[in-house]
């Protein structure tokens, strides 16, 4: 059966490893590296679950079958300029072979409850280009689109390490680390 829970600390050495799989999956979407240096926490992942469990302004959810722990979702809870506080789910993963099966759901919906609970006014996630499962998931959900951020790559196609094209004659700089 599936269920969803708060993580607790013996959830943490998991919570990392379901982590690192989702930043492997996602790094293959258009968007997808730029959003793993980005947008998500970097290692040491262990020592970022544990502080997020301990901090009052976010939640960390595992989804589970049978007790076994296949999914995780977090969420912070942000303030707003007005006063309002909105929700941004920073991860919501299931693996692979437990998908469609309820758990992404069930972990949405405990995200969910905890953002009501803290007065949140509405609830963010950002779902890649390209993922039309994650799109869909979502919308099923009851979420809907209210931006579409846009980039503009400086890197040169084919580049093996982060190169910019900025100057007039062609040659190359490293980018800054």
């Amino acid at each position: 059966m599936e269920t969803a829970r708060p993580a607790t600390p013996d959830d943490v050495a998991r919570i990392a490893d379901l982590a690192r799989e989702e930043r492997a999956e996602l790094a293959e979407y258009r968007g997808g590296a730029l959003w793993a240096t980005r947008e998500v926490a970097a290692e040491p992942l262990v020592e970022h679950v544990t502080e997020l469990l301990t901090r009052d302004d976010a939640r960390v959810i595992v989804g589970c079958i049978d007790a076994v722990v296949v999914g995780f979702g977090t969420v912070l809870v942000a303030q707003r300029r007005d006063g309002t506080h909105l929700g941004v789910v920073t991860d919501l993963y299931v693996e692979p072979d437990a998908r469609s099966v309820g758990v992404g759901e069930a972990i949405a919906n405990a995200l969910e409850e905890h953002c009501r609970a803290a007065r949140c006014t509405g609830i963010d996630v950002v779902a890649l280009p390209g993922h039309r499962a994650a799109k869909n998931f979502f919308e099923e959900q009851g979420y809907t689109a209210r931006a579409i951020v846009m980039h503009h790559s400086l890197l040169e196609t084919g580049a093996t390490e982060p190169e910019l094209r900025n100057r007039s004659d062609g040659t190359r700089v490293n980018a800054p680390g």
